[in-house]
């Protein structure tokens, strides 16, 4: 899933009406709330992407055999193997998929992200797949070894090994029964499936920890915790830095250009600086640790990272100030154990921070912080504002994409048309989610975006009319 928000921060206005704007687009209409990502500092009401680790764009399946996945519908051919991503400002990834009856979105944009916020958060055999990724292709490039240790009888070339392994890795992630065309393939899945041992969620290859704080000017506010697995960080101050006073430092007050994992930053604000937002961003080049989860905004496959080249990765966390009252620093994360996301609302102010949150009322008194949990609807966008008192705004956006098709609709597989795999000796149903940009499958698609339009908008309208027979606010 990819996630976004706005923020901005108003003085001068009084308080402001505790109303929540929402605007949800898919089959069902909900009050929801968006996850979190970086923040505006000049409070506009656009939204920006997430950037945490590494972002990237998927270039499409590139080392790969066949496929078939057996289900109650029949038998289904597919493509599986290993899929390349540019990474944004250099690098390039290759993935395997964790969802095998989603399709790949050509050209998607992925981000990397905590596989709580996937579907490998709820899934046991998680650090199972992790264990096939260090140990099969391309983490062991020497195939003739690798063929050996696995017991696999024949020459393994890279495009057995590469759909052996994505076998492997969908027996774990999605539980469906799938096996390869190829027999050395197939041996080489088996013999991972069943060696695979439990291993540690891998950590981020950067993050800033909280991603927001909040407190007086003329004070340090923070920290925010650096966590990388690259040598160095580069610390960029925020865009108006030069003419407002506002600097980064360390616990000591002095300025920082650079910074490591488990550095501790701060935003030093002037005493008679006006309330306002700034954001801390850091940036650095590294490979990002194999495992890593990728998600897309546009429900593209969910991926996990197979190999890095050094990439450009980034993180931001956001500071916010104020004289007197309430000031918020508002986070939110996804949590797929409990089907929603985690907003965490912590004030460093002098007086009651209250705000509205999918319908509820809440209040955080000074020197607290409390975390809400709001339900979502699983593959729905989502975009909704918190309104808090002293003209607070905060914006969120995204999708949610917690379970993996198999897990919401069984066994049976969605038909797609793409480029055709090596041929099969019994019958079977050609899919490649690899390609979802062919020509056969545009009627699929426009015919399901008219659906959505019109389904949406009669929802839509039933919840006006509803809203208007109550005389309630939405």
């Amino acid at each position: 899933m990819s996630v976004s928000f706005a923020a901005r921060f108003l003085r001068g206005r009084g308080s402001a009406r505790l109303a929540a704007g929402t605007l949800v687009t898919g089959i069902v209409a909900t009050t929801v709330l968006a996850g979190a990502g970086t923040a505006t500092a000049d409070g506009g009401d656009g939204t920006t992407p997430q950037r945490s680790g590494a972002v990237a764009t998927i270039d499409g399946l590139k080392t790969y055999g066949a496929a078939v996945i057996h289900g109650p519908a029949g038998n289904t051919q597919v493509s599986a193997g290993l899929f390349e991503m540019s990474v944004e400002g250099g690098g390039m990834l290759q993935t395997y998929c964790v969802d095998i009856h989603t399709p790949t979105q050509q050209d998607a944009q992925y981000h990397e992200t905590a596989w709580s916020g996937t579907s490998l958060g709820t899934n046991k055999n998680a650090g199972r797949i992790l264990w096939i990724l260090h140990h099969s292709y391309p983490q062991v490039n020497d195939l003739a070894a690798l063929a050996k240790k696995a017991g696999v009888h024949g020459q393994l070339t890279e495009q057995d090994a590469a759909a052996g392994t994505q076998v492997a890795i969908w027996r774990h992630s999605d539980d469906v029964k799938v096996e390869a065309l190829d027999p050395q393939a197939e041996q080489l899945a088996d013999y991972l499936e069943k060696k695979a041992r439990d291993k540690a969620e891998p950590k981020p290859s950067l993050t800033l920890d909280p991603p927001a704080v909040a407190g007086r000017p003329g004070e340090r506010l923070g920290p925010v915790t650096v966590r990388t697995d690259a040598q160095t960080v580069t610390v960029s101050p925020p865009a108006y830095a030069a003419t407002t006073g506002v600097r980064i430092v360390n616990d000591k007050g002095e300025p920082v250009t650079t910074a490591a994992d488990g550095s501790k930053l701060y935003v030093e604000v002037p005493e008679d600086a006006a309330a306002d937002t700034a954001e801390v961003t850091v940036q650095a080049a590294t490979t990002v640790p194999v495992g890593r989860a990728f998600v897309s905004e546009s429900r593209s496959q969910t991926q996990i990272l197979a190999g890095s080249s050094e990439s450009t990765v980034s993180a931001t966390a956001t500071a916010t100030w104020a004289g007197e009252g309430a000031i918020p620093a508002v986070s939110a994360r996804e949590n797929c154990a409990k089907g929603g996301v985690d907003v965490t609302v912590a004030n460093r102010g002098d007086a009651p921070f209250t705000f509205e949150l999918a319908g509820t009322e809440y209040t955080v008194e000074a020197g607290a912080s409390d975390t809400v949990t709001v339900p979502l609807n699983e593959d729905r966008p989502y975009d909704f504002t918190v309104v808090g008192t002293d003209g607070f705004e905060q914006r969120f956006t995204g999708v949610l994409d917690c379970r993996t098709r198999s897990a919401e609709t069984g066994t049976t597989t969605q038909t797609l048309s793409g480029p055709t795999a090596p041929p099969v000796t019994t019958a079977v149903t050609d899919v490649n989610l690899a390609q979802t940009g062919a020509s056969g499958i545009t009627p699929w698609i426009t015919g399901t975006a008219i659906t959505l339009v019109v389904l949406g908008g009669a929802a839509l309208v039933i919840t006006r009319q509803r809203q208007n027979a109550s005389g309630g606010d939405a």
